[in-house]
């Protein structure tokens, strides 16, 4: 394969070159749209068949059974059970980390102000299934939605045909804890059912997850609407910054690593060489170490469409290729240099980052204890990937005492009225005309 190339271009001339590969957005927003007005009106009797028109399952109830999990704990593989369960020790361990701590701040005399941590109530966790079961994912969503102590917690996740949902999704659920259902449901159709409610689902306050296009444009359209998501998400990106001490197979699969999940999948080099031809011949080894590593997958089709559409970039300085990965704000950025710290100090706009030759971006989607659940398409710019706060709310409380209004009151009052907003004022002047004679008796 070859990778388009840039040598030592300017930032203006990158923005064009690593522009993210569009989809006909309009016309899968057409189709979202109507299978989220369809649920919205018809409830159950939608759900049952969109279920058997695109997940080929002909269900009579949505629910996962306790027999179900009970078998799927028994049936799944040893190996990987011990695999689940230490990745869940680590994402709990590394969230748990996280629990917000409560402060009081008294921020004149008499005037305490403080701010409470709250768990959403009902929060929905879509699952993809199809031809790549995510069950990674249920660890990465349930279990900071338990420690965050969410009452609620449904998860969604498309059946196979034969009406039954991955083993090692249902196991992982167990391993997480915490997950109150788990229902037969995918694509559009289960972010409106957890957006709108229906007979047997119900309505949740925010949802989360990963999906293919027709699920993002879903959760995109509900949270314009009805109900709040976890962050903008398209499809999978990876960045690799590497110089000519790096290991091009280790490049190589890094960039494998992502374009396997599929061919809209993004995936960029950026080699570092004041030697502009020595950097364009390190990109050739790389692209060499992807040709023999591919030759063998499964996923070789997928793979190609993505790399279709990958990208290699050489650059002569270091501050260069910091502007670089700044400007793309990918998903995952992974630092392949020979001093990764450096570089990482100097990086605002990510999802996550991989320091070093032994960081690779595989441990953070299973088992390093970071959440994979990042923003993607650019998004990195402004919002963060999932973790315990994103199952929380904040709260703010204050408190006056009738010395401190009296002492703070006229300031307030003088900003109300400034603003034309009397009745403010009013709430004030009320008071310390109640507080005066009280005082006064």
């Amino acid at each position: 394969m070859s990778m388009q190339r840039q040598m030592d271009p300017s930032l203006e001339q990158l923005a064009g070159f690593l522009a993210r590969p569009m989809s006909d957005s309009h016309s899968v927003e057409t189709v979202v749209q109507s299978i989220l007005d369809r649920v919205r009106s018809e409830g159950d009797r939608a759900l049952f068949d969109y279920e058997q028109r695109f997940d080929q399952a002909r269900l009579s109830s949505f629910e996962v059974s306790p027999q179900e999990i009970q078998m799927a704990v028994e049936s799944l593989d040893a190996q990987l059970k011990t695999a689940i369960e230490r990745a869940a020790g680590n994402i709990v361990r590394f969230h748990s980390a996280q629990t917000p701590r409560e402060e009081m701040v008294e921020t004149e005399p008499g005037v305490r102000c403080w701010r409470k941590s709250v768990p959403i109530h009902r929060v929905g966790l879509y699952i993809p299934g199809g031809s790549a079961p995510l069950f990674s994912t249920v660890l990465m969503l349930a279990i900071p939605a338990r420690l965050a102590g969410c009452q609620e917690i449904t998860l969604v996740t498309p059946p196979r045909p034969d009406g039954s949902v991955h083993p090692a999704i249902l196991f992982a659920a167990s391993a997480a804890g915490g997950v109150t259902r788990i229902l037969k449901l995918g694509g559009a159709q289960a972010i409106a059912a957890l957006a709108y409610g229906t007979e047997s689902v119900t309505k949740v306050d925010k949802i989360f997850g990963p999906g293919n296009r027709y699920v993002t444009a879903a959760k995109q359209l509900v949270a314009s609407r009805t109900c709040a998501i976890d962050l903008p998400a398209g499809p999978s990106e990876v960045m690799v910054l590497a110089d000519l001490q790096s290991d091009p197979s280790f490049c190589a699969a890094d960039l494998l690593s992502q374009a396997e999940h599929g061919p809209d999948s993004q995936t960029v080099l950026v080699v570092l060489s004041e030697d502009l031809k020595r950097g364009e011949a390190f990109v050739d080894q790389v692209e060499r170490c992807i040709d023999v590593q591919m030759a063998d997958s499964e996923r070789a089709a997928m793979i190609s469409g993505s790399l279709s559409h990958s990208r290699a970039v050489v650059v002569s300085s270091e501050a260069r290729m910091v502007a670089v990965a700044n400007q793309y704000g990918p998903e995952h950025l992974i630092i392949s240099t020979d001093k990764p710290e450096r570089i990482a100090d100097q990086i605002y706009n990510a999802g996550s980052l991989f320091l070093g030759r032994w960081s690779p971006e595989s441990a953070g989607d299973y088992a390093s204890g970071t959440n994979h659940t990042l923003p993607t398409a650019g998004w990195a710019v402004s919002f963060s990937g999932v973790s315990l706060d994103s199952f929380l709310k904040k709260i703010t409380f204050q408190q006056l005492s009738f010395e401190a209004l009296e002492s703070l009151g006229p300031t307030i009052m003088t900003m109300a009225e400034a603003e034309s907003l009397n009745a403010h004022a009013n709430a004030v002047a009320i008071r310390l005309a109640a507080g005066t004679k009280e005082r006064i008796r």
